[in-house]
């Protein structure tokens, strides 16, 4: 990779013309081309490095917290688990919403040490809920996985850790990957769930519908899940299409053994007709919004009775 920056009347010194050309070669380890410092260009890649930074001083000093938004049983209202979600509350800057701070951690690596904290913190929350109980609650979690995490890391060991760490059994987890990390590399996929299944964890597919998946892949993996995306199922109802496609996915789902999950159910119409064409859980604002660990850990005792 080669990045440069020109001199220009506003430079004082050396240094600030180094910084710039840094930029540029950050840049152009991600272009893999040429690329020469241009201010409008490059502004995006000097607030990405500073997001870096501060992302990962952010992991070293744990700042990062988890919320937990409920998945619940549509056949009979009870909640069946809950999805960990990262949120990163800046000092300065406030909430900065996921898809920015997990995109820049993908980019330069910072999603290996994320993932391993937000997997550790979930199962923590969830034998913390258990001993607040002072029982297992009949919960799992669901943890979302990179498909960095599954080239890069070694997915099956920490997993099969961190139950250890927290005495939990691997049914109590459920590993959601998105179809791209399928897609990517299918054999090394393929691997990583037969491995993680050894470890007794489901594996759900999530936003499925969006990638590119095909059915013969899908039949020889070892996936329990799939969850419909909510482009699909957010205002269904008055989409015959929308409507069709969640049939669809619904049978296909029935046909494999897999069970099914519905994203952005935020009605109880749409939470009544999802139960009726067969899907097993919901998840949306009709539920719940995200919530901190005793907010959901209240929610859902008072679900369970």
């Amino acid at each position: 990779a080669l990045g440069c920056a020109l001199p220009d009347d506003s430079d004082k010194d050396a240094e600030s013309l180094i910084r710039r050309a840094q930029l540029a070669l950050k840049t152009a380890k991600s272009s893999k081309r040429i690329e020469v410092y241009r201010p409008a260009v490059l502004d995006v890649a000097r607030q990405r490095f500073m997001m870096e930074t501060e992302l990962r001083r952010a992991i070293e000093r744990d700042q990062l917290s988890l919320v937990f938004q409920p998945l619940v049983s549509l056949a009979t209202g009870k909640v069946a688990g809950f999805e960990a979600l990262a949120r990163w509350n800046h000092p300065d800057k406030g909430l900065i919403p996921p898809n920015e701070f997990i995109a820049v951690a993908e980019d330069c690596g910072l999603i290996l040490p994320l993932g391993r904290w937000a997997l550790d913190r979930a199962l923590q929350t969830l034998a913390a809920w258990d001993a607040a109980s002072h029982c297992a609650l009949p919960l799992y979690m669901g943890v979302n996985l990179s498909p960095i995490q599954v080239v890069r890391d070694d997915v099956a060991a920490m997993v099969a850790g961190a139950l250890r760490t927290h005495r939990l059994a691997g049914t109590r987890l459920s590993l959601e990957l998105t179809e791209g990390v399928i897609v990517s590399d299918p054999e090394r996929a393929g691997r990583t769930l037969e491995a993680l299944k050894a470890c007794d964890a489901q594996v759900a597919m999530d936003d499925f519908g969006t990638g590119f998946s095909n059915l013969a892949s899908l039949q020889k993996l070892p996936i329990d899940v799939l969850k419909i995306d909510q482009s699909f199922v957010t205002d269904m109802l008055g989409d015959p299409d929308r409507i069709a496609i969640v049939r669809s996915i619904l049978s296909l789902a029935q046909a494999l053994g897999m069970t099914t999950t519905a994203e952005g159910v935020e009605t109880p119409e749409l939470a009544r007709t999802l139960a009726a064409l067969g899907c097993s859980t919901g998840q949306g604002y009709h539920f719940s919004r995200p919530l901190t660990a005793d907010a959901a850990l209240a929610f859902a005792l008072t679900s369970l009775g």
